[in-house]
This record gives C-alpha cells, sequence and structure tokens, in this order.
C-alpha cells in the first residue's frame, strides 16, 4: 500500500483562498466582466464550491428596485419637459404633486406601509424629476437645434409616471427592514451606481437620482 504523502498548506493561505472566493462573489454581483479579471489576477488560489451552491443575492438587492425605479421615473422627466416647452405649463404643478403625494400615502396604507415615509421619499423624486426638467429647458435654451421637435401627450406620460409610482410604493413597503439598517445609505449607494452603469444616466440624470434617493433611508434611532 502507497503511503498518503501530506503536504502541510501554509499558514493563512485557507483564509487568503475564502476571501479571494468572497472578493469575486461581490464583484461578479455588481458587474461579472471585473470578476473575471479578479478571476485572473488570483490565479494561484483555486477553491471550488459545490455544484449545488446558489449564487447569494447581493447586499443591496431591496434597494436595487428602488434605485432603479427612481431612475426609470426621472426618465420620464425628459418627456414631460418635451410636453411642456413652448407651452404656459409650468415646471412646478403643486396641484399635480398634491394628488401624486396623496395616491403613494393612500397606496402605502393599503400596503400595510409607513405613509409618512412614503410621501417623504416621493418628495425627493417629484423635486428630482424637476430638475431634470429645469436642466433640459437650459439646454434647450442654450441650443435650441437639441429643443424637441414633437410634443408628446401629457396625460399619457402621467399613465406611465403612475404605473412607476405604484411599484415604486411596493417596493419602499417591501424594503422597510433593509432601509432602517445602519448599512443601507452605502448599500443604496451601490445600488445606484449599478442603475446609473446599467441605464446609462448622463451627467444631469445621475445627479437628479443622487436627488431623488436622499430619504430612502430611515434616519438613525427613527429621528
Amino acid at each position: 500500500m502507497t503511503p498518503t504523502l501530506k503536504v502541510p498548506m501554509p499558514k493563512g493561505t485557507l483564509r487568503h483562498a475564502l476571501t479571494a472566493v468572497a472578493a469575486l462573489g461581490l464583484l461578479a454581483s455588481a458587474a461579472p466582466g471585473a470578476a473575471a479579471a479578479g478571476a485572473a489576477a488570483a490565479g494561484a488560489v483555486s477553491v471550488a464550491a459545490p455544484a449545488s451552491a446558489s449564487v447569494p443575492a447581493p447586499p443591496y438587492g431591496r434597494l436595487l428596485p428602488i434605485a432603479d425605479l427612481s431612475a426609470q421615473r426621472l426618465l420620464t422627466a425628459d418627456q414631460v419637459a418635451a410636453a411642456k416647452w413652448g407651452t404656459d405649463s409650468p415646471i412646478d404643478d403643486p396641484e399635480r404633486e398634491r394628488q401624486v403625494l396623496e395616491a403613494v400615502a393612500e397606496q402605502a396604507r393599503a400596503l400595510g406601509a409607513d405613509p409618512e415615509a412614503t410621501v417623504r421619499i416621493f418628495r425627493d423624486q417629484i423635486e428630482a424629476n424637476k430638475r431634470v426638467q429645469r436642466g433640459l429647458y437650459h439646454r434647450w435654451d442654450a441650443d435650441p437645434a437639441q429643443a424637441p421637435t414633437e410634443r408628446p401627450d401629457l396625460s399619457k406620460v402621467r399613465l406611465e409616471i403612475n404605473r412607476i409610482n405604484g411599484e415604486l410604493v411596493r417596493a419602499i413597503a417591501d424594503s422597510a427592514r433593509a432601509r432602517a439598517e445602519p448599512s443601507c445609505t452605502g448599500r443604496l449607494t451601490v445600488a445606484a451606481l449599478r442603475v446609473r452603469h446599467d441605464r446609462r444616466l448622463d451627467a444631469l440624470h445621475s445627479v437628479a437620482l443622487e436627488r431623488a434617493l436622499p430619504s430612502v433611508c430611515a434616519p438613525p434611532n427613527g429621528t
């Protein structure tokens, strides 16, 4: 019988291997391309995962829908601005804003969610949307060649906004625990960066996305 040769593993090798695997997992959840590069750099360490192991959800998973729906809502601002451009319709529309806030508060109550927190978040959403509209107006004033040549039907655009609003209210309700965690702000930042990348947001919409999200994470100690 051939004796078994035992080769001692250098101290710290297992820990380094596990660290490399964990890092690759985080990279894969945020950017598959980056994970491949990380794997090449890790070359000397190879630890096989069980075939039945499932890929864990990213730590910002509950917050990602909020960031993505916020970006979708911001993209409708282009259509709203185009519909209002060259008309007497102002960017600020207090009556429309009141209707939106009342509607989302009622939807939150129906879901058993916090209507006050939902309204705070939507106030930021509305301000972010108006920031995009003002930015587009400034752009079109400076260069009329970029101004829209067709006027969208504002009533149809608002139907799409209402649909997004409903999904966003549900995402807020589903993420109550994640929004109350101390790590919420950092994880929300990562989620917003991923959405910005995936949706290829320009500078105007990226800045507006930051404006749309400050009230998502619950204040410390509920204050």
